[in-house]
């Protein structure tokens, strides 16, 4: 194989590597914020509720 090829195929696993940590880092933040919206609205505090009521609403879900 000649140098570029090399620099190529590594270039390609590091890239693939990169994107699979890029997608695991997204979906992490999906659900950590899935998570805070929809937990938040479950909360007996009355300020959380409200503040995950009104995210619902600026974000379209239907919440009743």
């Amino acid at each position: 194989m000649t140098e570029t090829a090399i620099q190529t195929n590594a270039a390609t696993v590091v890239g693939t590597s990169s994107l699979a940590k890029l997608r695991a880092q997204c979906a992490l933040a999906f659900m950590i914020g899935a998570s805070l919206i929809f937990m938040v609205g479950f909360a007996h505090s009355d300020v959380l509720h409200n503040a995950a009521h009104d995210t619902r609403h600026s974000l379209a879900f239907p919440c009743h």
